[in-house]
């Protein structure tokens, strides 16, 4: 911690998911940052990776039931808490920022909600789950406009990104921050080059298949490469809203080379990059793919190897300048991702810049300077 910087203690308190890498993240930037931390937290997240593939009738019940006897726990737990400067709120925290504001205006602490993301932006614009203008969309716009309203600084993760969560929501941009996402680099260590084998090239996308990654875009660019002749393995790792589709689709007409599973531990992710060749961020073509910097981004950047991923102002964000061994290629373009394939192996990443600005030392700061400014 900077000798000039004032101890800071942040309640970081709510039902937050910490099975995702940003809860985790968080925490150790406040901890390099000597941000003295006291958790109140209720789990009600664990072993649900696809909060979109819950289905039934019986789930918004059992999660509503779950979800009160959780805050109940944690209302009791909050007037029990230690002396703090201010209160973090984590993903998912749309309902947590709602429950905590009659005790953050009871206490007169300040509030600091990590969103990361819109519900609304995400299940009703990007995945279309609910039909925009309907009564349950305007409802969960409305619920997210208040906790946005609830909290004293609201965060995001990149800064095209808050942009579009203050205009969705109708949230005064000066209220708004945004924090990169990072990458463990306990699990994404940087990797050793990789030395050409002999055979023939592996081009690696693992992630949730949903809209916003564009997985139609890879499929098609392994068959435009197939019928080029290129001898390219393709590894797919991971399923989600358009597995169905997608499965469908390659049964009626198979991609020789391709290669799909829908599950592997995160802490192999590693081996599989490490394995690879070329790595894939995303190819969506909505304003939210254009808006965020997925987790795999930065984890492959971290490790080292060839990136490709779709030009957007988030990515243009993050890498203002040419980086060797990135190439941003226009969305849903099969015929970009081949091309860019193609030459994404005649130079070594250098990818040392981009790292520092999402480091362990940058995220600190940047969360550093956001708490210490809500508790002024």
């Amino acid at each position: 911690m900077g000798s000039d910087r004032a101890p800071l203690t942040v309640l970081i308190w709510g039902t937050f998911d910490l099975g995702k890498p940003r809860m985790r993240i968080i925490l150790a930037a406040l901890e390099a940052a000597g941000i003295r931390v006291e958790l109140q937290h209720i789990p009600i997240w664990d072993g649900i990776e696809d909060k979109g593939a819950l289905k039934g009738r019986l789930v918004p019940l059992r999660f509503g039931l779950r979800y009160l006897w959780a805050i109940l726990r944690l209302w009791a737990m909050a007037f029990r808490a230690p002396s703090h400067d201010v209160v973090l709120i984590g993903y998912l925290g749309q309902f947590d920022v709602l429950a905590y504001q009659p005790i953050a205006l009871l206490r007169r602490k300040p509030l600091v909600w990590d969103a990361f993301l819109s519900l609304y932006d995400t299940v009703v614009i990007d995945r279309g789950k609910l039909r925009e203008g309907g009564l349950a969309a305007r409802s969960l716009r409305r619920l997210e406009r208040i906790g946005a309203q609830c909290a004293d600084r609201v965060v995001l993760d990149t800064a095209p990104h808050a942009a579009r969560f203050a205009t969705l929501l109708d949230v005064p941009e000066g209220r708004i921050d945004w924090v990169p996402v990072g990458a463990e680099p306990q699990i994404f260590p940087a990797l050793p080059p990789k030395r050409s084998s002999g055979v023939p090239l592996t081009i690696l996308f693992y992630g949730q298949f949903i809209p916003l990654h564009g997985i139609e875009t890879i499929i098609a660019a392994a068959r435009l490469a197939q019928a080029q002749g290129a001898p390219w393995r393709w590894r797919l790792i991971g399923t989600g809203q358009e597995a169905a589709r997608i499965r469908k689709d390659l049964d009626a007409s198979p991609v020789p080379g391709l290669d799909w599973v829908e599950w592997v531990p995160y802490s192999d992710l590693s081996t599989e990059i490490a394995a690879a060749d070329v790595c894939l961020g995303i190819f969506g073509a909505s304003g939210k793919a254009a808006s965020v910097v997925p987790n795999k981004v930065y984890q492959v950047l971290a490790s080292g190897r060839p990136l490709i991923t779709r030009d957007s102002p988030a990515m243009r964000a993050l890498a203002p300048e040419p980086v060797k061994g990135l190439t941003l290629i226009p969305a849903s373009d099969p015929h970009a991702l081949v091309a860019a394939v193609k030459q994404s192996t005649n130079q070594a990443p250098d990818f040392e810049a981009l790292r520092e600005s999402f480091g362990a030392a940058s995220l600190s700061d940047r969360w550093y300077e956001i708490l210490d400014t809500a508790r002024r």
